[in-house]
């Protein structure tokens, strides 16, 4: 519990910044969507002059971004990307640090064992991302309260924003397990920004060109917002996807680091 808390309050800092930070996006994009909404045919008229792979790209369907639940999926896109670099920094930072800060020799001086270490680094890690989301859904549907102009469908809207913290456990497990393997790495934010643009890139690709297996390779298309907004559920083979590599990568991270040297001074 002692470790728990100390990992909390090393990174409360920095969630907090990346709580209000997702939370001023959120509020940034949907104070747009009445003036958006009023002027919707005009706009409709310029997009259509855009290349139809430059809009599946970036998610703009024109026939459903007058809507708040089109406007909110296309800025869900910007979200989910700076969800991912948090997740992933925070997975590769937290693992690492002992090693970075060359304090790893004092930590396992204590009695406790290397699955209480990591367990209490990923709760503590879960806990951060957790506290995010909430503040997130919070100005979420405060915001859309607001500026909502016409109905829509509530379930709609908390299953793609809630997807936010499936991608998040998918890169926080991925920066875990990079941070094992590679425990002397120095710059996490370069490694964080390099992966998630990496899948973020290849995401925009699969988008823009239909392609089907692409998209298994970057977890930023496994939950499509359109297909959630009009069957009200998720595609089965992308859940199971998410859970496996959440699964694979956390058990694998607790295997190699009970087992790995831990380097220190």
């Amino acid at each position: 519990m002692n470790m728990y808390v100390h990992e909390l309050k090393a990174y409360r800092k920095s969630t907090m910044i990346w709580t209000i930070s997702l939370m001023a996006i959120v509020v940034l994009f949907l104070t747009l969507f009445p003036s958006f909404a009023q002027d919707a045919e005009q706009f409709m008229k310029v997009l259509e002059g855009f290349p139809e792979e430059l809009k599946k790209a970036l998610g703009l369907t024109i026939d459903t971004l007058a809507t708040i639940l089109g406007f909110f999926s296309y800025a869900f896109l910007y979200i989910k990307l700076s969800g991912a670099i948090q997740a992933m920094n925070l997975g590769l930072s937290v693992v690492s640090k002992e090693t970075r800060d060359k304090t790893a020799d004092f930590l396992f001086t204590k009695p406790v064992t290397r699955v209480q270490v990591m367990t209490s680094k990923l709760l503590a890690a879960i806990t951060s991302l957790l506290v995010t989301n909430i503040g997130f859904l919070v100005a979420l549907f405060l915001m859309v309260s607001i500026v909502k102009t016409q109905d829509y469908s509530m379930k709609a809207l908390f299953m793609i924003a809630i997807t936010l913290l499936f991608l998040q456990m998918i890169f926080l497990g991925l920066g875990i397990l990079i941070a094992v393997l590679f425990p002397k790495n120095k710059s996490v934010i370069s490694v964080s920004l390099g992966t998630v643009f990496a899948f973020f890139m290849i995401g925009m690709i699969s988008s823009s060109t239909d392609d089907k297996g692409l998209r298994f390779l970057t977890p930023f298309n496994y939950f499509n917002d359109q297909y959630i907004i009009q069957n009200l559920s998720y595609e089965t083979e992308f859940i199971w996807i998410s859970m496996a590599i959440i699964l694979v990568t956390v058990f694998a991270s607790y295997s190699i680091y009970r087992k790995k040297d831990i380097h220190s001074v």
